[in-house]
């Protein structure tokens, strides 16, 4: 070995001959066929580096020394399918500090008659009030799983105390998440069938209530109509394909070419220059209060103890604390950057900025811009679109989570918000920004009371599940997300006997239609509940798609979506036009989140406040001032367009209103300077 290892120092004849004498002793002794495939390069060339150095006596000894690491390994490296359940049981004497107290005084509830896990956790109690240690012989293992058993059941067939009780609350822990075991006195682990109308309630209300959803009370004629157009559309959009350049089949999938953005037309670009030439300059405290003055907003924003007298600087106060939260300064700094009292501030932000009053205050704001001229130009108020924006934060933050791409090292929250065609910002909700955004997509559409009537909503590929296109569809309204790579989604149908040659590649599903008409009544069950505010569609959905095993109404509901999904697709496939408004809309509310980020400048746009509804108040002042800006650059854009209007330029008769969508999106930040 120490041969070997000697470098060549010459390129001499003698020096190449000794070299090609090693070359032979390693082939003798088969080096060449070492199987080291599955060794990273990396470490082959660290064991290279360990072998060149160590000495020849050390290498002698390398048998014991390899004996010795793989009795190391063994005790290190796990099976694939291990459950590291012993590591559990180390932290045994942890859970027992506080489980007896836990499961004497939660009342857990099954609906099944005998629930063997409910009939394990009464042994476990009655084992703690009379200090029993040994598990009794006939006690229930009915409810252990098969990953499990071996560590709760030892190989005497004796049952271990430690296992058999961790086992126990995993296993509750599961049913909980999935609604098997519910808790009367919970929200989140409540009875699952009390987050719906009653069924001896619905029964009363129902026919009033599909009235509302105008929708039919049974299932059967609207799974017609939902079939019948499905056929028609596969036909078309099969037809289509063999025609179409900008959707086509290549190798045997269907390819959506990307959207080419429309030329502007010179007069347009003319039209916004002569407008940001001539819209006034003012400070962004200026603006709120104008705004107030048009929309008189701020009389919403009531005090928390009923009517208190304000003094003559109070709105002057209340825009300050606005300000502070909406642009993170804070309410110390704004003290001292407007010379305010810090008291004063400090009260306002504590009795008057609530979500209450906040939602009260902006659903104002969007009424007074839906009615402005220019805004109906822009959409009519049916179209909306929602979209999370991701702030990182700063300290121990409990609801901040990591995620990498957005936040580095760090963690964050995401503010979700809901925009209108019109750009008008109507929802705002504080979430967890590793929750997927599909949860909350309806919280805010449904919670709507601004004069917007929505029928029509949008989002990215992060806000759609098969879950939400059949609530949508439920509830009246048409569900629109931009899918990515939706060519290679799974288009379903009822009928396979049809062939449709060109749609091939993505007809790979088949819809259970009995299952929908069997729990058709519940599907509509659940469309009342949500309608009627019964229950909120994030907690809804949120407990539907936490449970590990589907239920029932999980499955119907999907089945369900995936039938609207499919004919959202082909309509999608197409229509270009369609296609646009979607982009088009979702551009909308992704622009305005610079307009946001714009506003939120402090603190390098570190979110600081450390409880969840302080940092609901934050999102929604940043809604309010992003509103107050919208609807002042709509009223100021709207007058320079008249003004111009009345010296003549005849570039404005040449240009459509939709150019001046990027006059809106832009929301010429550069003449508003921040305080």
């Amino acid at each position: 070995m120490s041969w070997l290892r000697q470098y060549a120092t010459s390129n001499s004849p003698k020096a190449i001959l000794k070299n090609i004498e090693k070359i032979n002793l390693l082939q003798q002794f088969e080096v060449n066929n070492w199987k080291l495939d599955n060794i990273n390069p990396n470490r082959l060339k660290r064991l290279a580096q360990i072998a060149r150095g160590v000495t020849a006596q050390a290498l002698q000894r390398s048998p014991e020394m390899l004996q010795n690491a793989i009795e190391e390994c063994d005790q290190i490296v796990r099976p694939i399918d291990d459950n590291y359940f012993d590591l559990l049981k180390k932290r045994y004497s942890h859970f027992r500090q506080f489980v007896p107290a836990f499961l004497s005084i939660m009342p857990f509830q099954s609906n099944l008659a005998e629930d063997p896990l409910i009939e394990a956790i009464d042994i476990l109690r009655q084992m703690n009030a009379s200090h029993q240690r040994s598990i009794p012989v006939d006690a229930n293992t009915e409810f252990v799983s098969s990953k499990w058993y071996d560590y709760v059941v030892n190989q005497e067939g004796k049952l271990s105390r430690p296992y058999y009780e961790l086992c126990v609350l995993w296993e509750l822990r599961n049913a909980l998440r999935a609604g098997d075991i519910w808790l009367q006195s919970s929200r989140n682990y409540a009875n699952p069938e009390t987050y719906l109308i009653s069924k001896e309630h619905w029964a009363s209300i129902r026919p009033e209530l599909c009235q509302q959803l105008q929708i039919s009370e049974n299932i059967s004629t609207r799974l017609k109509q939902r079939e019948a157009e499905l056929d028609e559309m596969l036909s078309r959009v099969d037809t289509m394909l063999s025609q179409d350049s900008k959707v086509r089949i290549d190798k045997d999938n269907i390819v959506v070419s990307p959207l080419e953005a429309d030329e502007r037309p010179k007069s347009a670009i003319e039209l916004e220059q002569l407008i940001n030439q001539r819209l006034p300059r003012v400070e962004l405290s200026e603006l709120l209060i104008e705004v107030d003055n048009w929309t008189q907003f701020s009389q919403h924003l009531e005090n928390a103890s009923g009517n208190e007298p304000h003094s003559s600087n109070f709105l002057r106060n209340l825009c300050a604390s606005i300000l502070a939260n909406s642009c993170n300064i804070g309410v110390t700094n704004m003290a001292h950057i407007s010379d305010l009292s810090e008291d004063q501030l400090t009260w306002c932000n504590h009795w008057y900025l609530r979500e209450e009053t906040l939602k009260a205050a902006i659903n104002t704001l969007v009424d007074f811009h839906y009615h402005q001229p220019l805004s109906k130009n822009w959409g009519g108020g049916t179209l909306s679109s929602s979209d999370g924006q991701r702030f990182p934060t700063s300290g121990k933050i409990r609801n901040a989570v990591a995620l990498p791409r957005y936040f580095g090292y760090g963690k964050g929250v995401t503010f979700y918000t809901w925009t209108s065609d019109q750009f008008s910002q109507y929802g705002t909700k504080v979430i967890s920004a590793t929750v997927r955004d599909a949860t909350y997509v309806l919280d805010e559409i449904l919670d709507n009371e601004t004069e917007l009537s929505i029928v029509e909503h949008t989002t990215d590929t992060a806000g759609y599940t098969e879950l939400v296109f059949a609530l949508f569809d439920l509830l009246g309204m048409q569900f629109s997300p931009r899918i990515r790579d939706i060519g290679d989604q799974c288009l379903y149908r009822f009928d396979t006997s049809k062939a449709y040659p060109n749609l091939k590649p993505m007809l790979k599903g088949k819809l259970d239609r009995d299952q929908i008409i069997k729990r058709g009544d519940d599907l509509l069950r659940v469309a009342g509940s949500l309608k009627t505010g019964w229950v909120t569609a994030s907690l809804l959905i949120g407990k539907l798609q936490a449970y590990p095993r589907q239920n029932a109404l999980t499955r119907v509901l999907q089945e369900y979506g995936r039938l609207i999904k499919t004919i959202f697709i082909l309509r999608y496939l197409e229509s270009e036009e369609y296609r646009r408004r979607i982009h088009a809309q979702i551009n909308k509310g992704e622009n305005l989140h610079n307009s946001r980020r714009f506003i939120f400048f402090a603190h390098e746009g570190k979110i600081r406040r450390k409880q969840l509804d302080e940092q609901s108040y934050q999102a929604l002042c940043l809604s309010l001032v992003t509103n107050a800006v919208i609807v002042w650059n709509t009223v100021y854009i709207n007058a320079v367009i008249e003004q111009l209007k009345s010296e003549g330029y005849s570039v404005l008769e040449s240009v459509s209103i939709h150019p001046l969508l990027n006059l809106s999106i832009s929301i010429p930040m550069e003449s508003i300077i921040l305080m």
